[in-house]
């Protein structure tokens, strides 16, 4: 019984590249206690993978979380896959915001000891105990109200390029680092409304419970997240208060949402606000490239790596070996000159 994949990465790639059949990108998580992840695991690896699933779900003991793209004409028996597990019937599917290129080119179904890494060690911590969802109309309705404090509870390049109207963005690289940033920068806020988003939902679900754990009043979450949202202005003809690119962690990198550029290009400054991992394999750190520094560059994020990406496979994999990484950009983020 086949349970992982044996095909390698650029084979899949070719083989998408080449279906020629729409496919629909999906996201969705729960947090249930799962009694046998491993079991879990496999049994939802060979009921997606016979759909033609492709993408990457993280599987723990407090849940699930997903992200996976699939033929279209295999939609509804997704649908009807999901449902037939106890836990997750009925649960929300939140479809992407556009399509325009391939998101995944293989199923990854991976055991993790959390479905989001949060650094927290605190037996007395109810994850369940989480803050009120907010479907968009409430939202907008919320973030109209004087004295709301808005937080985004994303990474800080996810933030740079695309975030709701005064929302406050810690600048963190991590989850785990932007809870404890949250509880310290907004110690003085804790009796005012707390409006929380992220992409789908799942970290805001869990970061509002922790607010409240640590004595904030009144937390809101919003339901489903940038994406639920986004497609709930869609199809009620609401207000969109999110301005610029929603950024996603599969190969499309971002989902426009407004004609709104926020931020600007690590390289020469313009406005921009497409990520791209630089073309040298040896660095491939993500940053923002304008489109005129992707053709000047050659899609690098810097002239070592340019010079890099001409040498041959032998010399690139020799140029690697005990080399760390140019230090141009942090996650995302210039690294100003010294």
């Amino acid at each position: 019984m086949l349970l992982h994949n044996r095909v390698n990465r650029e084979e899949l790639k070719k083989r998408m590249l080449a279906d020629t059949r729409p496919y629909t990108t999906i996201s969705f998580y729960k947090y249930h206690r799962i009694e046998n992840p491993s079991d879990f695991r496999d049994h939802l690896y060979l009921l997606l993978k016979e759909l033609e699933v492709v993408g990457r779900i993280y599987v723990a003991e407090e849940g699930v979380n997903a992200q996976v793209a699939l033929p279209q004409e295999n939609l509804e028996k997704f649908k009807q896959a999901i449902d037939s597990i106890d836990f997750l019937n009925g649960n929300r599917l939140n479809i992407a915001i556009e399509e325009s290129d391939k998101s995944f080119y293989k199923l990854d179904v991976k055991l993790r000891n959390k479905i989001v890494a949060d650094g927290i060690d605190d037996s007395s911590f109810n994850p369940g105990n989480t803050g009120r969802y907010l479907e968009a109309e409430e939202w907008n309705e919320k973030m109209s109200s004087e004295d709301v404090v808005v937080i985004d509870m994303r990474n800080h390049y996810e933030s740079e390029v695309g975030r709701f109207e005064n929302a406050r963005c810690p600048q963190a690289e991590t989850f785990r680092e932007e809870l404890q940033q949250v509880i310290d920068e907004f110690e003085h806020d804790k009796n005012k409304p707390i409006l929380m988003y992220c992409t789908g939902g799942i970290r805001c679900e869990k970061a509002s419970a922790w607010m409240k754990h640590k004595g904030f009043n009144e937390v809101y979450h919003l339901k489903g997240g940038i994406i639920n949202y986004v497609n709930q202005v869609k199809e009620e003809q609401l207000e969109n208060k999110f301005k610029g690119v929603n950024f996603v962690f599969d190969q499309r990198l971002h989902e426009r949402v407004s004609e709104d550029v926020l931020a600007r290009c690590h390289q020469c400054g313009k406005p921009a606000d497409k990520h791209v991992n630089c073309a040298n394999v040896g660095c491939h750190i993500l940053f923002i490239q304008c489109d005129e520094c992707a053709a000047k560059h050659e899609g690098c994020c810097s002239d070592i790596c340019r010079d890099v990406i001409h040498l041959t496979e032998e010399e690139q994999i020799h140029w690697r070996k005990g080399r760390s990484k140019p230090a141009i950009f942090s996650k995302g983020r210039l690294i100003p000159p010294q």
